[in-house]
């Protein structure tokens, strides 16, 4: 009928409209909140007279956020800064109390080190190093020619910081509060409900290659995403806290049943590949009880789910043993099927201990007393930072030679925002276009502090005029901000420009040659910052550091084959996961890049869980000497071709692997209880190696039967 097609562009419509109105509707709710935090934070610091209500003032524009557990993590971490930076300041002026020369370099090189810290500890760790160098040149520099007021300044500094950080964080509490624990539980439960779903209708085998990439991709954000939210909310909720090791662990829980399922399908599609269809449809067929557990009434539901899967696990050894007398008596292929037997073992455990522990989460008694400490790992380059620091020190050092040089009293004020900047901006991929915006979202602040200042301002009396003087045109800064994906740096630009500039005071003094200077510093400042970036680059988001990451990533195994075994699990599925969410943030969709991004990940992902079982394997089983010598010589030749991927390294690794396989063939007869499970992971280990369409394809030896055994 004709009304139907005509009701789907209305339709589009509304839910457009919709959109935008639910954007618009948090974003000036996020304004109202911003501004009320910086009147009152503005209003409190004039009450209780404190030197500069403007640092409180910045200190609000800077941690504000939406969601209250954002807030508070960086008022945390900024709270920590604050401490160190004055403390630090202190030490420096004692030190070298009427040697300029020396408190300058030493300042800038403290500074330094700060970026580089701001750039090494991602997300909210951050913060804290940049208030750590940004406070020390706060207290410091005002102070430099009377060391006698450096202790004075440094309390009315941690004064202030800490009562914006108070008023930030209770207006965030109090005011239309979005709590980031919500979000938390949402995304968990998304996350839960997806894996469950794709390993519910994904048939072993059947999955093309680009969805499986797909697949570890969504898997890979979902680790990281849920850490990044566990530590976030953590300051915001108790009974999230009461609750962290948990879900640290569930989380650990999803990464392993997430590479297991992964391996099954790279085994099963192998094994198709290579023509031999019984063995995959016998896998196939033994996937049946678990695919039945996932598909029954109401099958994601944690506790319902958890208990079928326990019967599950009990019916597999039984099919298993009926499976395996269908096939051919061929030693290889009776090998790959009991590999891929014990693989789809250990992923029906890992699945059912991922929903008991998520079914623990979701009831209200019975997520809390003791459980496994796990951490997770981040995945760091160093030479990012080294770069952050040498960047930020020779900016510093060359603020201080014009201060010298020059004796310009705004000196200061440029430096302090070459500090703030130079920090803030380490991380960013494109920080010279995001300093240009910053550039100029300061620069029209400025104009409005102006406009303010020297207009709206003068003749009014008391605290009510001055917030309905200043309302209109600070408004625009936070609401700016709220745009970021569009105009990054605007906003803070804007807030920071106009805050700064306007430099709030009981009673305000009106100057405009010091407000000349000190907006001409604050401009000249970010500008050096920025030619900065420009003689040295960042390097986040260069294909220099895209290889080393690579390379890093590949070495991942290598930790899995010589790291200690104790954590070695959770560590190695954290720190992989972390550096691909790194590597792939800043490498093009579709790119020759991004499929070599893709094929690495998967193939370390498989070899290096491979080996950390394997090894756990040569711990608790007393194998042969023979045996165990000759799985540590496959450990160890698997560590160095992926630490050094070539053609010959290939072939020694897979003559190793080869070799041990051999050697626990013979000896089952002796010690098939130690010897099984490590000539189950030692054939996973050869079906890796030997995967054609694998990130090893291109140095894999054409010749070798893909089956061969002896």
């Amino acid at each position: 009928m004709i009304p139907v097609p005509m009701d789907r562009p209305a339709t589009r419509m509304r839910s457009r409209m919709a959109s935008f109105f639910a954007g618009e509707r948090q974003a000036w709710a996020f304004v109202f909140k911003c501004v009320l935090a910086l009147y009152l934070t503005a209003w409190l610091s004039m009450e209780f007279q404190l030197q500069q209500p403007a640092t409180a003032m910045i200190t609000v524009a800077i941690v504000m956020h939406p969601q209250r557990g954002m807030v508070l993590a960086k008022s945390f971490y900024r709270a920590i800064g604050t401490l160190a930076g004055s403390l630090f300041a202190l030490l420096l002026m004692a030190a070298f109390p009427q040697q300029r020369e020396l408190f300058l370099f030493s300042l800038s090189l403290w500074v330094g080190l700060c970026s580089g810290g701001a750039v090494l500890y991602r997300n909210f760790m951050s913060y804290g190093f940049v208030l750590a160098g940004y406070t020390a040149a706060v207290v410091a520099l005002p102070a430099i020619d009377d060391p006698y007021r450096v202790f004075d300044t440094a309390m009315l500094r941690v004064s202030e910081v800490m009562l914006g950080i108070l008023v930030a964080a209770l207006v965030s509490d109090i005011v239309w509060p979005e709590r980031l624990r919500e979000v938390l539980q949402r995304t968990e439960h998304e996350h839960y409900e997806h894996f469950m779903a794709f390993a519910r209708d994904s048939l072993l085998g059947s999955i093309p290659r680009t969805q499986l990439e797909q697949a570890h991709m969504r898997s890979v954000r979902a680790a990281v995403q849920l850490e990044d939210l566990r530590s976030s909310v953590i300051f915001e909720d108790a009974e999230t806290r009461a609750r962290s090791s948990r879900m640290r662990l569930l989380n650990l829980r999803y990464m392993a049943a997430a590479t297991s399922l992964q391996s099954l399908h790279h085994l099963v599609g192998r094994l198709e590949r290579n023509h031999h269809g019984r063995t995959a449809r016998a896998l196939v067929q033994l996937y049946a009880p678990v695919s039945d557990a996932l598909t029954a009434v109401d099958p994601l539901a944690p506790r319902a789910l958890a208990t079928r899967l326990d019967a599950c696990q009990e019916r597999l050894p039984p099919l298993a043993v009926q499976l395996r007398a269908t096939l051919r008596q061929e030693p290889g292929l009776l090998r790959e099927f009991d590999s891929g037997a014990t693989l789809l073992k250990r992923f029906a455990s890992e699945l059912s201990d991922f929903a008991s522990l998520e079914a623990a989460l979701r009831e209200t008694h019975g997520a809390r007393g003791t459980v496994e400490r796990v951490a997770f790992r981040r995945s760091n380059d160093r030479v990012a930072p080294l770069f952050a620091v040498a960047r930020t020190f020779l900016a510093m050092l060359g603020l201080s030679v014009f201060w010298l040089a020059t004796d310009w009293p705004s000196a200061t004020t440029a430096m302090l925002l070459g500090t703030l900047f130079s920090g803030l901006l380490a991380t960013s991929a494109a920080p010279v276009t995001v300093t240009a915006y910053t550039f100029g979202g300061f620069a029209l602040g400025a104009v409005a502090s102006y406009v303010t200042a020297f207009s709206l301002l003068p003749g009014s009396d008391g605290f009510t005029m001055l917030v309905l003087g200043s309302l209109p045109l600070m408004m625009i800064g936070p609401y700016l901000s709220t745009r970021n994906a569009t105009l990054p740096g605007v906003g803070a630009g804007y807030t920071l420009g106009f805050v700064l500039t306007l430099a709030l005071k009981n009673p305000m003094v009106y100057s405009p040659e010091h407000f000349l200077n000190e907006t001409l510093a604050s401009l000249f400042g970010l500008m050096v910052t920025g030619m900065a970036f420009m003689l040295m680059p960042a390097v986040i988001g260069t294909r220099w550091l895209w290889q080393r990451q690579m390379h890093q990533l590949r070495r991942q195994v290598q930790q899995a084959a010589t790291a200690p075994m104790q954590g070695l699990l959770y560590a190695f599925e954290s720190a992989n996961r972390d550096l691909f969410h790194q590597i792939v943030q800043h490498t093009r969709h579709g790119s020759e890049e991004s499929r070599s991004l893709m094929a690495w990940g998967l193939a370390v992902h498989d070899c290096g869980r491979a080996l950390i079982e394997l090894r756990r394997d040569m711990q608790h089983a007393e194998l042969p000497p023979a045996v165990h010598a000759a799985l540590q010589l496959a450990v160890q030749a698997l560590a160095e071709l992926y630490d050094t991927p070539a053609a010959a390294r290939w072939k020694v690794a897979d003559h190793a692997v080869e070799r041990a396989i051999v050697l626990a063939s013979r000896a089952l007869q002796g010690a098939r209880a130690s010897c099984q499970p490590a000539l189950a992971h030692l054939l996973q280990l050869r079906n890796a190696l030997r995967d054609d369409e694998s990130a090893l394809a291109p140095y894999i030896a054409r010749s070798t039967d893909s089956f061969d055994t002896q």
